[in-house]
Formats: structure tokens, C-alpha cells, sequence
């Protein structure tokens, strides 16, 4: 009797063979894990220099004051002033802020004004680059005024986690992996597979066009998963990247990478059907990955780009993948937490593939 036709079997016969064309592929092994690898290399041997200092103003301060105004001046320091008291702790406790400040007027003899100053562990170099520029400052206020005093300046050190230069660049690395494996990677091998007519061919077997889809799916996920895991796991050994709940944030992270490349599959799904040849993939794809490789938080933060540009940032999806990374990485944040990153994300992810319906061609 004859055996049935599976197209389960034939899905997993795909996904294997594709697996192995991908591990023999110079560029997919480059986009997924040499250029992300040399980045982390480079910013993890990068000392935590400060080049800029992040100062949170405690709500209720009095604000207009010679030392209020003397900070202003310093071009190193960013005041940051539109957050609450709570989110002041926690960013502090965290190392997203290097240390707070309260200016408050005296109510007893003395010097007008009392400078409160909280500092964290989490930031010990900038915050020790702060303490000498508002020690100098206090100084030079102090030496202009007559006595007594014109400011007083108490200090505090509370406990933190360190936050090192490879906790921000690692989620971006591994989110422009993501990226890449799944435009150029999705982009090239579905329209090599037209081209070359292997899926004409296909369609003289009983193989199904979804298993064609899945048994390629299967393969660039999985492949983009180990290239993710192993990202991690060098950046954990090698340059101390914080998972702050050990191997249940690693799982985290590999889910989110998971919705990721499948999202950015789609984008490959699109560039595959407008392409009308080979080179065309390219400048198309980079059309698309490009701005987000610069605007979407992989390198700095957006906070950093000029006012105007910021919302186009936070249109961009691999934003809200690099968002929901370092969430879920340093601070201990559960999927849950990144509900609304993760949201943002299957939003694009129905849309592009909505449009790759409409753009796709089988031959």
C-alpha cells in the first residue's frame, strides 16, 4: 500500500535543507553574527567614560538660584526635569540618571540656599564627575558671596546596578541582526527561488505553497535565534551584560527576538515581490533597514537626536524590539511589562503582512 504524501515531512525536508544553505552562505552568517559580533567587540572594550552627565532636578526645587543657573551653564551636565519624584528614584537605582538634585532655600541662619545631592553606585564614574564640577561650583559661588555662605551642599550615595556601555549596545546589535536576517536573508531567497524556478518546479509535487513558506520560515528563525543566543551569551561571559534573572531573561529575550525576525520577515516578503532583479534587493532593502539602523536607538538613545526627529524614531518598529530588549535585559521587566512594545510590534507586523499579501509573486 502506498504510503500517504505529508506535507509536514515536506515542510521539515525544506526547512532543513534551507538551514544548511543559510550555514553556507557568507553574507547570512555576516549580517546575523560578524557584524553584530565586531560592534560588541568594539563597544565592549570601550571604557564608561562620561561624556555626558544626567542630572534629575527633584520635583518642589527652587529653580531660579545662582545654582540652578550655574548648572544650566555646564555644557556636560543634562538637567532632566519632566519626571516625577518616584521615576527619578527608580531611573537613578537603575543608572539611567548619574545622580539628583534639590536646591531648597534655608529657613535657619546660615547659607541662603541648601544643595541636596543623591548619587548612585549604579554610575560611580559620572557621578564622581559631577561631584567635582558641583564642588567647583559651590566654591566659586561661595568665594563671590559675602558671608555668610550663599549655598550649603549635602551628598548621598544610594545602592545601584551598574550600567555599562554593553547593556545599551547589545540589544541594539541584536536587534539590527534581527533585522537584517530578516529582510536581506527573506528578500534574497524567495526571489533567487523564483528566478531560478525551483518554486515552478514545486508546484509539479503535491508540496503545498505554505509548506514552501514555513519550511524557509522555520529555517532563518531558527538560524536567527541561534545567531541571537549566541550574541547574548558572548556579551554575558565576555563583557559582563546584565540578564538580571539568568537563564528566564534569556528566554525573554529570545521570544522577543522570535516576534522580531518574524515581523521583519514581512518587510523580506515585500522587497522579494517589488524587486524586479537581483540588484534591485539591495537598495530597496536598505531603504528599509537603514533608517532604522541609525534612528531606532541602536547606538545612542533617541533621546539624544534633535526634538523633530525623535517621532519618527518612535514610528520605526525595531524602536520598540531595542525598547523591549533593554527593558527586559536590565531592568528584570517580564514580557508582560513590554505589553505595550510587543503590541506596537504584531501592529506591524499584520500591516507589512497585509502589503506582502498584495506584493508577494510565486513566479
Amino acid at each position: 500500500m502506498q504510503k500517504a504524501y505529508s506535507n509536514t515531512t515536506a515542510t521539515l525536508a525544506l526547512a532543513k535543507a534551507s538551514f544548511r544553505s543559510i550555514l553556507r552562505s557568507p553574507s547570512a552568517v555576516i549580517f546575523t553574527l560578524a557584524f553584530p559580533l565586531i560592534f560588541i567587540l568594539v563597544f565592549g572594550f570601550l571604557s564608561n567614560g562620561g561624556i555626558r552627565v544626567k542630572v534629575g532636578i527633584v520635583p518642589g526645587s527652587h529653580l531660579a538660584n545662582p545654582v540652578m543657573k550655574g548648572l544650566k551653564e555646564i555644557d556636560v551636565i543634562r538637567l532632566i526635569t519632566d519626571k516625577s519624584a518616584a521615576e527619578l528614584e527608580q531611573s537613578l537605582k537603575k543608572g539611567h540618571i548619574d545622580a539628583l538634585v534639590g536646591v531648597h532655600k534655608n529657613a535657619v541662619p546660615g547659607p541662603a540656599y541648601r544643595a541636596d545631592v543623591k548619587y548612585t553606585s549604579a554610575s560611580a564614574d559620572k557621578g564622581n564627575i559631577f561631584r567635582s564640577l558641583l564642588t567647583n561650583l559651590m566654591y566659586k559661588l561661595n568665594m563671590q558671596n559675602a558671608k555668610p555662605s550663599l549655598a550649603e551642599l549635602r551628598e548621598q550615595t544610594i545602592k545601584g546596578r551598574v550600567y555599562r556601555t554593553i547593556d545599551f549596545i547589545l540589544p541594539g546589535q541584536l536587534g539590527f541582526s534581527l533585522l537584517s536576517t530578516g529582510v536581506f536573508g527573506t528578500a534574497f531567497v524567495f526571489f533567487s527561488l523564483r528566478q531560478n524556478l525551483v518554486i515552478k518546479r514545486f508546484f509539479a509535487t503535491p508540496v503545498r505553497r505554505s509548506s514552501i513558506v514555513l519550511g524557509e520560515g522555520i529555517a532563518r528563525i531558527g538560524f536567527a535565534l541561534l545567531g541571537a543566543l549566541f550574541i547574548i551569551l558572548v556579551g554575558h561571559f565576555f563583557f559582563h551584560f546584565t540578564l538580571v534573572h539568568g537563564a528566564v531573561t534569556v528566554i525573554n529575550m529570545l521570544i522577543l527576538s522570535f516576534l522580531g525576525v518574524l515581523v521583519f520577515m514581512g518587510f523580506g516578503f515585500v522587497v522579494s515581490g517589488l524587486a524586479r532583479s537581483e540588484s534591485t534587493i539591495p537598495p530597496i532593502s536598505n531603504i528599509i533597514t537603514l533608517p532604522q539602523f541609525l534612528l531606532a536607538g541602536t547606538f545612542f538613545s533617541i533621546e539624544a537626536f534633535p526634538e523633530w526627529l525623535q517621532p519618527l524614531s518612535r514610528i520605526l518598529p525595531l524602536t520598540y524590539l531595542n525598547d523591549a530588549m533593554r527593558l527586559v535585559a536590565f531592568e528584570g521587566a517580564g514580557l508582560w511589562d513590554v505589553k505595550i512594545q510587543i503590541l506596537i510590534l504584531l501592529a506591524w507586523g499584520v500591516a507589512i503582512y497585509a502589503l506582502a499579501v498584495k506584493t508577494f509573486k510565486w513566479e
